[in-house]
């Protein structure tokens, strides 16, 4: 997938009514969450984003704490101004097209990793483990 075919697929998801809305919904997202992944699950998603989207998500230092999914909501929300619902509909819209690119494999080994509430916001069923 291109660039430019991967920011018409979020500007679908999201409704946005530009290409720029949707590109600025990729830069905030992609910047976040290479901020929480690290490895070689880091490193093979990466691989599978379009190259201008791989450069936003490997430009970023992990952090050194993990947030849950609504913490890292609510982390975007506060770097930018924006309403977490706000931030939360962006991130649900450039995640459900990064899933798709990283497949049903990788995406579980990512999730594997990332803390609570990761899953929903890359439109996939939570599930937790039995006690």
């Amino acid at each position: 997938m291109t660039f430019h075919q991967m920011l018409e697929r979020i500007r679908y998801e999201g409704t946005y009514p530009t290409r720029e809305r949707a590109a600025e919904a990729v830069r905030l997202v992609l910047a976040g969450l290479g901020r929480q992944l690290t490895g070689d699950e880091r490193v093979e998603l990466a691989a599978r984003l379009p190259v201008e989207a791989a450069l936003v998500f490997t430009a970023q230092i992990p952090d050194t704490e993990l947030r849950t999914g609504w913490g890292f909501v609510k982390d975007l929300a506060t770097r930018t101004g924006a309403s977490p619902a706000t931030v939360r509909w962006d991130t649900g819209a450039v995640l459900a097209v990064v899933a798709d690119l990283a497949g049903e494999e990788l995406l579980t080994r990512i999730l594997q990793q990332l803390p609570a509430g990761y899953a929903l916001l890359f439109g996939r069923a939570e599930l937790t483990r039995a006690a």
